[in-house]
């Protein structure tokens, strides 16, 4: 049987903040104090406090296993942090990769060599970059709140480096033509949904989770998206922010509203027939990229779309900045990971600098 988290949470009975943990299987409450004396804030921070002292006080002394620390102390910790998403994501790694290799191996055991062999044959197994990098990174926090919690010394992780074999995909962008050619294929609905990916630059939750009232002549207000179905906050700190929309696309939305069943604030601006946030996913398949594919476009999504946006954006001139503002990530995310020049625009670059030599 499977234990329990040790995590906190609290709840409103008859005018007292009541905390509510798990140990070993079992709940445990204590009455925090008065509604009216005290904050839901404050009520959160004291049955951390319990848990805290409840953690010290069990785990004291004990020989900790990878897969024991990881399931018990660091997913509980994180998850506090973690963005539901980012959850699942993190915690299907580790399960996988990392407790399937060492989850009954104690903690202290667990040298640096066996770890960066791990690495290596994960991507000699072909697993991405981006996956053993996570992982890499993974392993570093795992052994850092080791090192925290009094449970290991040093940090056999820290000086991992994802291994050269691992696989990296190419980070492919659309050209204008390209562009051009996509949208001529698709239909008002399929259309609009690509021109505020590739225009606008918004994700795709963003895009199925925009409700009428946060759309305006100008611009398109992201205060949430919507992520397999659950309706969650934006990704970021960043996310939450006004997409500028350009007068052409304003205009089609516009256009789309004529067609929409509900146009209260409220209201999805792409609903299903359930009238609940349309699929991203479903969309996509039975609607988008079976039309793409027709000309060769296949191999675009709206990673591609957001990828573009930033690219050609470079291409025109555009202030880096406002590219990453209107993105909703750091300018460093920006030109580092979205953004793409093209050959031509660097061979220009190199002409330019060939041609001051000479003047």
């Amino acid at each position: 049987m499977r234990k329990r988290h040790q995590t906190g949470g609290i709840k409103k009975q008859r005018g007292r903040w009541i905390g509510m943990w798990w140990v070993d299987g079992g709940r445990k409450s204590r009455v925090l104090g008065l509604t009216k004396k005290m904050s839901k804030s404050e009520a959160r921070e004291a049955v951390n406090r319990i848990v805290t002292e409840e953690n010290a006080k069990r785990h004291a002394g004990r020989s900790w296993r990878f897969g024991e620390f990881v399931n018990e102390i660091y997913v509980p910790y994180y998850s506090r942090k973690w963005k539901k998403s980012t959850r699942e994501n993190n915690v299907n790694r580790t399960s996988n990769h990392l407790i399937a290799s060492f989850g009954d191996r104690e903690l202290s055991s667990i040298r640096r060599d066996e770890l960066q062999d791990l690495l290596d044959e994960k991507a000699k197994r072909g697993l991405s970059f981006s996956v053993v990098d996570h992982l890499r990174w993974d392993l570093r926090q795992i052994f850092e709140m080791a090192i925290g919690e009094g449970y290991v010394q040093l940090n056999p992780a820290q000086l991992l480096f994802t291994p050269k074999e691992a696989r990296r995909r190419e980070r492919r962008v659309m050209t204008l033509e390209e562009v051009k050619q996509c949208l001529e294929l698709l239909d008002l609905r399929e259309r609009l949904i690509v021109k505020l990916a590739i225009i606008a630059g918004m994700r795709p939750g963003e895009i199925f989770g925009l409700t009428w009232g946060r759309i305006s002549d100008t611009y398109a207000e992201i205060v949430q998206r919507v992520y397999r179905g659950d309706i969650d906050t934006p990704k970021t700190y960043q996310s939450v922010r006004k997409a500028a929309l350009s007068c052409s696309l304003a205009a089609e939305i516009e256009a789309w509203r004529q067609f929409a069943v509900d146009t209260k604030s409220e209201a999805w601006v792409f609903p299903s027939e359930r009238m609940t946030p349309l699929s991203k996913d479903n969309c996509w398949r039975r609607h988008i990229q079976p039309r793409l594919a027709t000309v060769g476009l296949g191999w675009a999504n709206f990673l591609v779309m957001r990828r573009t946006h930033s690219s050609i954006m470079k291409q025109l001139g555009v202030d880096p900045k406002l590219v990453a503002d209107q993105l909703g990530h750091s300018l460093d995310v920006n030109q580092n990971v979205y953004t793409r020049v093209s050959v031509e625009q660097r061979k220009g670059a190199v002409e330019q600098f060939e041609a001051a030599l000479v003047m």
